[in-house]
Parts: C-alpha cells; structure tokens; sequence
C-alpha cells in the first residue's frame, strides 16, 4: 500500500509539475510531511522530505525535459545562463536546510508559495521589468511569433535566489523561476515552463548531489516515487502542449495558493 501511495503521488507531483514548470516538489515535499506518521506512510523530517524531493526532480526534468525537447519549446540559451546562477545557489540552500525545523519549513514555504501567485496576478499589467535590454530572442508556436530578452547578469542573479529556495525547501525553483521569466523577460508562459523543466533537471541534480552527501535521502521513498515521476512528467508535458497560455499561468496561480495556504496553515497550528 505504501508503495502503491508513492507512486500516485510521484504521478500526480511530476503531472502538475510538468505541466506549469514547477517540477512537481511542490507536491511531494507536503504531500510527504502531511501523510508522514499517518496510516499511510511512516514519518518523515522536512530534511528527508527535501532531500528525497531532490532526486525526483532529477527524473521529473529529465522526462519532461525529453518531452519539450521534442515539441521545440526549450529555450537551450536562456537555460543555461539561469544554470550558473541556479547550480551554486541550489548547493547553499541545500546546506541552509540543515536550520529548519517543521513549523519554520511550513511556514516559510507557504508564505513564498502564496506571494508568488500575487505577483503573477500582475503578469500583464506591466511591461517586462526589463524592457529589451539583453540578448534578443524569438519564439513561434500556434499562438504567434513571441519577441524576448535575456540580461544575462539579471538572470544569474535572479537564478542564485531560486537555486537557493529549490536547495532550501526541495522545490526545483520553478515556482519562482517561471514567474520571474514571464515578468522580467517577456517570455512565452510554455518556453518559460519548457525551460524551467530543463534547469530544474540540471539544478535538481546539483542539489541531490549536497542532500546525499548530507544523508538527506530516503531510499525507499525515493525508489517509489520515480516511476510515477517518469510518467507524470510526460503527461505533463503532454497537456501543456493543449493548453493555452493564460490558462498555463492560471493554474499556476491556482495551485501556488493551494498548496501555501496548506502549508501556512500547518506552520502555525
């Protein structure tokens, strides 16, 4: 039975993840502190939870990775300027970690969640903070030709804040990272999820690396959650292909405010 909750919840995670650019650690990591200790499954720290979230995030950015490498919507420039930022970010949260207790980690987590579906609110009422400052880029899919930018030295530092916040609560940082691309670069809601995935696959795997060094894995847990993590992302990744763009970010919104209300509620009872 424990398995069995595993898997649908890797599935559900890395769908949803898969689907807005969020790598699904979003879900995993409170889906695993809440179900810890009950019937279902055997309590977990949130340092275990993280750690463990790390290395599907692996499997989830690698599968929906995979999937919008086939549909044309990775942005391979863009993803790696974010990476080196994102890469020694990911390493600091991951030690940073180590301080949290529960009630801090819910908390935290869930005010985060619940500001960033705020900010996406505001999406297009504003003109890229960035104007078209940086590299110029071009994207077409069946809803026209898109125009961005990228500012290189904005986008590594922006990259090292959300590598810290994946490293620090497990997430992959796509629930900061794809807002910020919307907002400050101008880019396409599916090339920014697209992206995402990539660098959540890149950072996810710098960030494993510290949490196994640290004994922050659980084995077990883990093996169970990545053939669902597989699959998912590729469902995931599959519906984004269907969907409008407005709708991607609505969904989004949607899910960021679920699941930190959630999480802000179990901080403070």
């Amino acid at each position: 039975m424990e398995w069995f909750i595993l898997l649908v919840i890797g599935l559900i995670a890395a769908a949803i993840g898969a689907l807005v650019g969020l790598g699904g650690g979003i879900i995993i990591v409170p889906a695993l502190l809440f179900l810890g200790g009950t019937a279902l499954l055997a309590p977990v720290s949130p340092q275990l939870a993280v750690g463990t979230s790390s290395i599907i995030l692996i499997i989830t950015g690698l599968s929906s990775t995979l999937a919008y490498m086939k549909q044309k919507k990775v942005d391979y420039k863009l993803g790696l300027i974010l990476f080196i930022g994102s890469a020694p970010g990911s390493i600091v949260g991951a030690y940073a970690n180590k301080g949290l207790d529960m009630s801090q980690f819910s908390l935290y987590f869930g005010l985060f969640m619940v500001f960033m579906s705020f900010v996406l609110m505001f999406k297009n009422r504003a003109k890229p903070l960035l104007g078209s400052r940086g590299l110029p880029r071009t994207f077409t899919d069946n809803e026209g030709t898109h125009t961005y930018s990228i500012e290189p030295l904005t986008g590594t530092i922006i990259s090292f804040i959300v590598g810290f916040l994946g490293g620090l609560f497990g997430i992959g940082g796509g629930s900061l990272m794809v807002p910020a691309m919307i907002m400050l670069f101008a880019v396409p809601p599916h090339v920014a999820v697209a992206t995402s995935m990539l660098l959540i696959f890149l950072s996810g795997g710098v960030s494993s690396i510290t949490h196994i060094a640290l004994g922050n894995i659980e084995w077990m847990y883990a093996a169970a959650l990545v053939p669902g993590a597989w699959f998912g992302a590729k469902l995931g990744a599959w519906l984004n292909a269907r969907i409008a763009s407005k709708t991607v970010v609505m969904l989004l919104r949607l899910i960021l405010i679920f699941v930190g209300v959630r999480l802000i509620w179990q901080g403070i009872s």
